[in-house]
């Protein structure tokens, strides 16, 4: 089944484009149901999005290595319900020791048009240094699959890790989600690193789910508006990190920061059309 079909018709509004928001970030840990109240907190906080990068993240089958059969059929399942769902974008998912098991599950996922992989360290207990991490993320840039990767630094090293896993994998591009969370300052390296020749790819995004939540109105705002320029604002990317957060809470975080409108613009959905090759409208 693929996918093309099903996200394109989020393209045939553009006009919307500039109020509608683009969430990276929705947990459906229940399918359906989750999805259906997902849509219910968005009309209920009157939030329009164009669309939604969705994972049923963070199972049992997702957790430990050794279940390839498992996680199979749940990307199936959300492949099916994104098909249904208007600008549902599916986030597939594999473990990394699974090695060929997963390096055969993410080319499956591929192919059927599934355009991000999430993988997270903490839940899956897994190094990022891993050579069976560098060997899945690798293959995914060359399928054009996008890695999504948690980055609140629950883990020791967690921002520091990432990105030398970034510098080894240039031809991949990544989101890690959250942004480091209270962490964040650790990104402002790319400024840095933007300016040695040969060294860094541009690769990196984020989403800034949750942590934009926790930092608008606080005494380090300030440093946050500054990192996502030193990082890059076509590089930040809106999420609501549902069902913990909601959509509205992050989005009027965002608001709150003082960016331009242009620069709010740009996180709300710009970077999301771009990166995703899809419009962020509905």
């Amino acid at each position: 089944m693929a996918l093309a079909g099903a996200w394109a018709v989020t393209t045939t509004a553009p006009a919307m484009a500039q109020t509608s928001a683009f969430d990276t970030h929705v947990h459906l840990h229940q399918g359906q149901t989750s999805a259906d109240a997902y849509d219910a907190q968005l009309r209920t906080d009157g939030q329009r999005v164009g669309g939604y990068a969705a994972m049923w993240f963070g199972g049992p089958n997702h957790a430990v290595a050794g279940k390839p059969e498992a996680i199979r059929a749940s990307n199936d399942a959300l492949i099916a319900l994104a098909a249904k769902r208007l600008g549902m974008l599916p986030v597939a998912t594999v473990h990394p020791y699974d090695g060929e098991a997963a390096l055969a599950e993410l080319e499956r996922v591929a192919k059927l048009g599934v355009k991000v992989l999430k993988i997270h360290p903490h839940t899956q207990r897994f190094e990022q240094s891993d050579p069976r991490v560098l060997a899945l993320v690798r293959r995914a840039g060359d399928l054009g699959v996008v890695v999504l990767m948690d980055n609140a630094n629950i883990l020791p090293g967690d921002s520091e890790k990432l990105f030398n896993l970034a510098l080894a994998a240039p031809k991949t591009k990544f989101i890690f989600a959250h942004m480091g969370f209270m962490n964040f300052r650790f990104w402002n390296v790319l400024k840095a690193a933007r300016t040695a020749e040969g060294l860094f790819g541009d690769n990196i995004y984020f989403d800034i789910s949750a942590t934009v939540a926790v930092v608008a109105d606080s005494p380090i705002e300030d440093e946050f508006v500054w990192t996502i320029r030193n990082v890059g604002v076509d590089h930040v990317l809106l999420g609501s990190d549902y069902p913990q957060y909601s959509l509205k809470q992050n989005a009027e975080a965002l608001e709150r920061l003082g960016l331009t409108a242009a620069e709010t613009a740009k996180i709300r959905s710009e970077n999301a059309r771009r990166l995703f090759g899809a419009s962020a409208a509905r």
